[in-house]
């Protein structure tokens, strides 16, 4: 099993910054996979961003250029750092971790840009 607990969440205003954190525990040597999704009201889930293994990152389109995934391996954390946030990146954003064989979500954490 893998625990993954999110932070970092809050409200801020357009065109400002958070970092979101989330930290794993449990039997987290076999994950490949660490990404981040996000679902706002009244809409599916989506994918934000996501890094590999080695170190490969990927983004969506809407926050390419804005939005920065990396790993701290020291704390087995995955972190978003999200910079020139817009009203349209309001959501609860899940941290989710991936293996051959199975996937595991944390709880969220709520993100509110306000304009």
């Amino acid at each position: 099993q893998v625990q993954l607990v999110e932070s970092g969440g809050g409200s801020v205003q357009a065109g400002g910054s958070l970092r979101l954190s989330c930290a794993a525990s449990g039997s987290i040597s076999s994950i490949n996979v660490m990404g981040w999704y996000r679902q706002a009201p009244g809409k599916q889930r989506e994918w934000v961003a996501d890094i590999i293994g080695g170190g490969r990152t990927s983004y969506v389109d809407s926050v390419k250029g804005r939005f920065t995934i990396y790993r701290d391996s020291a704390e087995n954390t995955v972190n978003l750092q999200m910079n020139s946030l817009k009203p349209e990146d309001t959501a609860v954003y899940y941290c989710k971790a991936s293996r051959a064989s199975a996937y595991y979500w944390g709880q969220g954490t709520q993100v509110t840009v306000s304009s």
